[in-house]
């Protein structure tokens, strides 16, 4: 069987994360946990998402298919909810849903798609809803739901039943080793600050690169920030990002911390880009998507108040686009202050409030850039100086005459490439450049 379970956490406290590793240890009572429970990021423009916007996922194998089983199952499950969930909150509304085998495959094409559209658009409530009841109707014992106040968990319970049943074998998946404190030492319960040691992460970072990132943000040359460590009421200690379950644990294993309650590793479409569609003009985006587009740039960027750099991009039909680099994104900053007018970019983001957001950039091509100085004497290499208005330029010791300045051109202090901005900046669902091929960072 699947299970789903989304919006147990708050802005306060509480990570659906942690119900998801109680759950894989605790329903070993029922049957033998498949692989990995799933980890999966939705579309980070949504409004109402709390913090991470993530749906967690469970394949259980059941020692045994009959009914009372499965009424045990989702009660035990419905119970954890009502015990965990941070249902004080308003932003939280929890929902679960509940798959069993014998609809897997009529509902495996379905429920990809609602995963795909889960985490690339925008899903109503309604429309989760309508999804399960007409499952339900097909598969009246092997699909079931339970929701408490709006149920908009459901949305992501369901879209974490697709990531499950996804078929698609190129599909990109990668893998979090999260860390969990001890209850007592929750912020929420007056616990202390966390301890996780700097020193360790950066040897475990040094250790595992480049199968693990986002550990460390060396970006902040001054400081190394450990990317890894919330800093919440919640009860992650720390989690490490990489390309196997094997590189996260070698990782974790050099960290040294407090003393932990537990430790679970997901699976998890974090740093794949997900989330991004590609398209050709400004006029095919929407709000609340996330998109790829090249053109060329149509205004050098302007900082603006709080430390924001924003640019305009002309797409090839001559729509303008607003792109926007954020304060929090650091030195990716000064990348886009070197940009101008005629560079040719690719730009990766989400567009919300009619700006993009931007998530990393491609330089495909870069325009000349020239500026205008007096002329230089051919006979002296002296630089003339002007002979008046509307007389041309002059070399007072030579003689020499010329009419008019000459164009030099100015050296670029960026290079054709891609830049991104730095890991404490990096959206979950986004691609760091690490995880690039040779032939990935050509194209």
């Amino acid at each position: 069987m699947l299970i789903g379970i989304d919006d147990t956490d708050s802005n306060e406290g509480m990570c659906t994360t942690y119900l998801a590793a109680l759950l894989a240890d605790e329903l070993r009572v029922f049957g033998t946990v498949a692989g990995f429970p799933y980890l999966i990021r939705l579309n980070p423009t949504i409004s109402y998402k709390t913090r991470g916007n993530a749906a967690l996922g469970i394949e259980l194998n059941l020692f045994a298919e009959d009914s009372e089983t499965k009424e045990k199952v989702i009660s035990f499950v419905t119970e954890k909810i009502e015990t965990y969930a941070e249902l004080s909150c308003d932003q939280t509304n929890p929902g679960a849903v509940f798959i069993f085998d014998e609809a897997y495959e009529s509902l495996r094409l379905p429920l990809n798609d609602f995963y795909k559209k889960a985490v690339t658009g925008v899903i109503e409530i309604e429309e989760a809803t309508a999804f399960l009841n007409q499952a339900e109707l097909e598969f009246p014992n092997a699909v079931f739901h339970a929701s408490m106040k709006n149920g908009r968990g459901l949305i992501g319970s369901l879209a974490a039943c697709g990531a499950m049943l996804n078929s698609d074998t190129d599909t990109d998946f990668t893998f979090e080793y999260v860390v969990y404190r001890l209850p007592s030492n929750w912020g929420s319960c007056g616990g202390p600050e966390r301890f996780v040691d700097k020193e360790s992460l950066i040897l475990a970072d040094q250790m595992t690169t480049p199968e693990t990132w986002d550990t460390i943000d060396f970006d902040k040359k001054t400081k190394p920030f450990p990317v890894c460590v919330p800093s919440g009421n919640d009860p992650v200690l720390f989690g490490i990002r990489g390309n196997s379950a094997a590189a996260v644990s070698k990782a974790a294993e050099c960290v040294i911390s407090e003393e932990i309650e537990k430790a679970q590793i997901f699976k998890t479409n974090q740093g794949t880009d997900a989330h991004l569609i590609s398209v050709r003009f400004v006029s095919e985006m929407k709000p609340l998507h996330s998109y790829i587009l090249e053109g060329i740039v149509h205004s050098i960027a302007e900082t603006i108040e709080g430390g924001h750099d924003i640019f305009k991009l002309r797409d090839p039909s001559g729509g303008i686009l607003t792109c926007a680099a954020f304060e929090p994104t650091g030195n990716f900053r000064h990348i886009i202050r070197e940009l101008i007018p005629e560079d040719e970019i690719r730009v990766y983001g989400s567009f919300k409030n009619e700006t993009l957001n931007l998530e990393k950039m491609k330089v495909l091509k870069l325009a000349e850039d020239l500026k205008s100085e007096n002329p230089i004497c051919q006979e002296c290499g002296k630089r003339m100086e002007s002979a008046g208005a509307g007389q041309g330029f002059r070399c007072k010791k030579c003689k020499t005459k010329t009419e008019s300045k000459t164009e030099v051109l100015i050296p670029r202090k960026i290079n054709i490439g891609y830049y991104e901005v730095p890991p404490s900046a990096r959206r979950h669902l986004s691609k760091p450049l690490i995880r690039y091929s040779k032939e990935d960072l050509k194209s």
